[in-house]
């Protein structure tokens, strides 16, 4: 079966260029199968193994329908763990390194300041 570029999910240039700075070239099963559904407000659920780009699948949905002069929380992504949460601030941010948006990990034992909110 041959994968969907992510050059058919109708994405964002800015999105497009963090895709191709990161290397993606295919759009796994689980992205091609989530993404354009979460880009038009449904509700998805996926499952999928480890590794198969599962947080690229929320990530890209997610930071396409933010606005970034908003300056306000607009996602909330819950995790079971610090690693975790750690690293999807981080998968997060990688693909919105365009679209002017940051994703910010908070977990228990961390100081929440509005400086690190971005106010």
């Amino acid at each position: 079966m041959k994968l969907s570029t992510f050059n058919n999910l109708n994405l964002s240039a800015e999105i497009m260029s963090a895709i191709n700075k990161l290397g993606f070239e295919e759009a796994t099963p689980i992205q091609e199968k989530t993404i354009p559904p979460a880009l038009a407000g449904h509700d998805v659920i996926g499952q999928a193994p480890t590794g198969t780009g599962k947080t690229i699948s929320f990530a890209i949905p997610i930071v396409e329908r933010i606005s970034a002069e908003a300056n306000k929380p607009q996602a909330l992504v819950i995790t079971p763990t610090r690693e975790l949460a750690i690293q999807v601030g981080e998968e997060i941010n990688k693909v919105a390194q365009f679209k002017g948006v940051h994703a910010l990990p908070i977990y228990g034992g961390q100081e929440i300041s509005i400086a690190k909110l971005g106010r």
